[in-house]
């Protein structure tokens, strides 16, 4: 009797684990049943991917979703939607919310929110404060919770844990790896004048490299000492690379595709669109990073989705807020990376699958295989467009890279065995659920 599946994705080159090659993927009861020459088997419905690849699910483990708080540039809802049409299967969403996602009642709600409105699945960056260390071991547990992120310097939002003694107060009680946003407040305060009124160029002098490097070389010896795992993210400098190169034991380390994708001189094209925290910089950093990645440093990619509306990115700087939405566009300009030569697509795999799911100990996600969750993204490598404003999803409804011509596009995205998005269009109601973890089972 022939076996029969719920879906089969048949004809296109399946990139996993073991390589890639042309392979159909059958999906049952939300998972991977089988894979191989599925040919003679049934399915209740059976998708030709002739011509295109299926990867893992994409797992951006770093996002800004502003519910609640700020829903007036986006929710749950507007930025899952933005995530699939993407191709992302799962995102970490940040604590910097109003209310601060900082108890237990704080990510409970946040979880109950997302609930039959987020499209994707996800999981929620709990804050680490001087307040809440204690209740830490506690909270790393709790469904829904990715972790504990700890801002060094102020951004957006009032989470701030400048002090040496707060990081290590954290970091005592810490099991899971902790994420930390490094730069240097005191070094901030001190700089502040070099921000130059209504000039953007501006922002990268201000926070310049050595903020982003005297954080990290602190936070690297207080978690030596402590004995923690540290996740380093948006790492921007080539002279933070050189120093977390040593520390790969305790430190894993992200980067952005802007960081990897935008320079200095965008401040002229775009002005305080390209603003973000830390700062996209000179092409020497940017060449730096770059290194680091082909050099197997640098662990995961995160989009670090931080939309803020057109109105709010007008305001003259230094009025005008830091970050950028990216979670939409991750992975069509990182596939714009591959077809450029700069990376193999099984290391982009690595980076935004595997990497995610090693690092932070996911459950049943991260790599196409029988048994893990039907995560999966389907992407067209010869495909041409040009991403625009109009395309993106987010409530703030723009994007750096309008008008960027890319070759590689996401045309389906399936999480857990079902079909959310087909070329372009949302295809299933809202599925996703609480991401699960090896430290909370």
């Amino acid at each position: 009797m022939a076996k029969a599946f719920d879906t089969i994705l048949f004809g296109g080159v399946l990139v996993n684990h073991d390589g890639e090659g042309p392979r159909d993927v059958g999906l049952r009861d939300g998972k991977i049943a089988e894979i191989g020459d599925l040919s003679q088997a049934s399915a209740g419905e059976r998708i030709d991917c002739a011509g295109l690849h299926i990867l893992p699910g994409v797992i951006d483990t770093q996002v800004h979703f502003r519910e609640p708080g700020a829903t007036h540039k986006e929710d749950l809802e507007t930025g899952s939607r933005a995530a699939v049409l993407g191709g992302v299967t799962a995102v970490f969403e940040m604590p910097n919310t109003k209310p601060l996602t900082t108890t237990a009642a704080d990510l409970a709600d946040k979880v109950a929110r997302a609930k039959g409105r987020m499209h994707c699945d996800f999981a929620f960056w709990v804050g680490g404060t001087h307040e809440n260390a204690r209740d830490i071991p506690a909270l790393e547990r709790e469904p829904g919770a990715a972790g504990i992120k700890v801002f060094m310097g102020s951004s957006t939002g009032s989470l701030l844990v400048a002090d040496d003694a707060g990081i290590a107060e954290i970091l005592s009680h810490t099991s899971r790896r902790a994420a930390f946003h490094a730069e240097d407040e005191a070094r901030l305060k001190e700089r502040a004048g070099l921000r130059a009124a209504g000039d953007p160029t501006s922002h990268p002098h201000w926070r310049d490299a050595q903020t982003a490097l005297l954080a990290t070389q602190r936070l690297l010896k207080i978690a030596r000492e402590k004995r923690a795992l540290i996740h380093v993210l948006h790492v921007s400098t080539a002279d933070e690379m050189t120093l977390l190169a040593n520390h790969k034991d305790i430190a894993s380390v992200e980067t952005t595709p802007h960081h990897l994708t935008l320079s200095d001189a965008d401040y002229l094209r775009i002005g305080t669109l390209a603003q973000m925290n830390p700062p996209v910089r000179d092409a020497l950093h940017r060449e730096g990073v770059w290194r680091a990645l082909q050099q197997g440093v640098v662990d995961v990619l995160g989009s670090d989705h931080a939309p803020h509306t057109l109105e709010e990115k007008a305001k003259p700087y230094p009025e005008s807020p830091s970050g950028m939405p990216g979670v939409q566009t991750l992975a069509p300009i990182m596939l714009d990376h591959v077809h450029a030569g700069r990376l193999t697509l099984q290391r982009l795999v690595d980076l935004t699958s595997a990497g995610p799911a090693r690092l932070f100990g996911l459950a049943g996600k991260g790599r196409v295989a029988v048994g893990y969750d039907a995560d999966l993204t389907i992407v067209d490598l010869k495909r041409r467009e040009t991403i625009s404003n109009d395309w993106i999803a987010s409530r703030c409804g723009w994007t750096p890279y309008d008008g960027r011509e890319v070759m590689g596009w996401p045309v389906g995205t399936f999480v857990r065995g079902a079909k959310v998005m087909w070329e372009g269009e949302l295809v299933t109601p809202a599925t996703g659920a609480p991401v699960r973890f090896h430290a909370a089972l």
